[in-house]
């Protein structure tokens, strides 16, 4: 899970219908532009874009320099994945009226976002110039500071805001990132518990009536597991269901219909539920993403066996019939993943478009195949430039049957999804290309893993700097390639 700051409506002046005339057409009989701009801020708050947009646009034809009603649509173009409008909005907002602390704010969250590092520091730290008693302030600089590789400062940031405020959830996850990336694993994962009381967290679980499960042995009892973050979250922490299942009688699985025929058949796993009113009756329950901290997970006793996922070899025997009639015989099969899932809040950082990827293809004998689900309609035209490689996305059904075709294949090289974690898992070599500023699961400045102790990882120097990495991705796979060739020909 990753905390990026929500880009939601900004506060509004007090003084907004003082200072500006009321534009006739945005007006219901006497509405003002302070009126209309609410009923803005009311429909971004909803995601009903295109109407907030609509009310600034009318606001702006009658006031072109309205700063309010730019910022806002500033921050709408953001919600609508165009930061470089949005950060573009909110300058000529806050120029036009300086003073305004969360329109700084905003605009460092998008500055962050674009990779304007400097920029976003020095607007979020004016935000907290101007309010230094707002936490949400603080919590966002951290998030700027720790990209910049200034944890200290972010770490002093979050404290701040966690003294303000000592029940601020978003506050402690970011400091138990940051403790997890650097390995304090006691202190990270009792923070990383409140990951489920921010909002995103409170959305993942119902309401509960059985009791949280705090690793006690249950005899005659059942325990419901509960894969509550994304799909590369649930595939790191499956690891631990067998360790659990050996406290309980039986262990429930709650996870996503595409994860479950990958899952249900792990040891100890009774039956798995991909609706809540399938799950029968338990005497506890317990979140996967809780049972390394359960568990007093450290940095040395991650359980790090591998495979600790397998694939039905029925489908391993069909991807395997169905590639050898494909490929050619006696070349080596790279997986390719290049995005992830498009409503991740860190997939624009994450992701890259296939043609960023064409230097691998032809770097050595090798045939490729996508892993890519779902697949953007602007690579299709792309695919044909790997050998081998065609669109499978409408075969990839479910996560078991892509564990199938990852077993048929010598390496994954992928951005940092669920492909990842599914190819580690399975003991099959990835390579994963990680975005600046990485996941915490991944530390700091590490090539390997203790996670996957087949992956090996290539980082971003900077945010937004994939050049260098696919140079190095392109460098290591011409040596697994072509093992004869002179270290003197290879790209250092």
């Amino acid at each position: 899970m990753s905390i990026v700051p929500s880009l939601t409506a900004p506060t509004l002046p007090t003084d907004t219908a003082a200072q500006t005339p009321v534009p006739q057409s945005v007006a219901s009989g006497a509405e003002s532009a302070e009126q209309a701009l609410a009923r803005a801020q009311v429909a971004a708050q909803a995601k009903r874009l295109n109407e907030a947009s609509g009310i600034c646009n009318d606001v702006l034809a009658a006031s072109p320099d309205h700063p309010a009603a730019l910022a806002l649509l500033g921050i709408i173009a953001a919600m609508s994945n165009d930061p470089d409008r949005g950060v573009a909005l909110l300058r000529r907002a806050i120029t036009l009226r300086p003073g305004n602390p969360s329109w700084y704010a905003h605009l460092s969250s998008m500055c962050r976002a674009t990779y304007r590092l400097d920029a976003a520091i020095e607007s979020g730290q004016e935000s907290v110039r101007l309010e230094p008693n707002n936490p949400e302030h603080l919590v966002n600089l951290s998030l700027i500071f720790t990209d910049a590789d200034e944890q200290e400062k972010a770490i002093a940031c979050l404290l701040r805001a966690l003294g303000l405020k000592h029940d601020h959830p978003d506050g402690h996850l970011a400091l138990a990132q940051i403790l997890l990336a650097n390995g304090d694993f006691e202190a990270g994962w009792m923070e990383y518990e409140w990951r489920n009381l921010t909002e995103a967290g409170k959305a993942t679980m119902p309401a509960m009536t059985s009791a949280p499960w705090n690793g006690m042995r249950i005899k005659g009892g059942r325990l419901l597991l509960v894969g509550d973050q994304g799909y590369g979250d649930t595939i790191q922490f499956a690891r631990y269901i067998a360790m659990a299942a050996e406290r309980v009688d039986e262990v429930i699985l709650g996870c996503s219909a595409e994860m479950g025929p990958l899952l249900e058949n792990l040891p100890g796993v009774t039956q798995y539920c991909h609706r809540w009113t399938d799950v029968p009756g338990h005497a506890a329950h317990c979140r996967l993403s809780s049972l390394p901290y359960l568990f007093g997970t450290k940095p040395d006793t991650i359980p790090g066996t591998v495979p600790y996922l397998k694939a039905d070899p029925a489908r391993v025997a069909f991807w395997k019939a169905r590639l050898d009639a494909q490929l050619p015989a006696g070349v080596r099969r790279i997986g390719l993943a290049w995005t992830g899932r498009p409503t991740h809040p860190n997939d624009r950082r994450r992701s890259v478009p296939l043609s960023r990827l064409l230097p691998l293809a032809d770097a050595g004998p090798a045939v490729f195949v996508s892993l890519q689900k779902p697949m953007p309609a602007g690579d299709l035209e792309i695919i044909p430039r790997f050998p081998g490689m065609t669109d499978l996305s409408n075969d990839l059904t479910d996560f078991g049957e892509t564990a199938a075709v990852i077993e048929n294949l010598d390496l994954v090289i992928t951005v940092d999804t669920s492909m990842g974690h599914l190819t580690g898992a399975l003991g099959k070599p990835v390579w994963i290309m990680i975005p600046k500023a990485a996941d915490w699961r991944w530390m700091l400045n590490r090539t390997d893993s203790p996670w996957y102790p087949t992956a090996r990882l290539f980082r971003q120097q900077r945010p937004g700097a994939w050049d260098a990495v696919l140079d190095d991705v392109r460098a290591a796979l011409e040596r697994e390639l072509n093992p004869a060739t002179p270290l003197a020909e290879v790209d250092l």
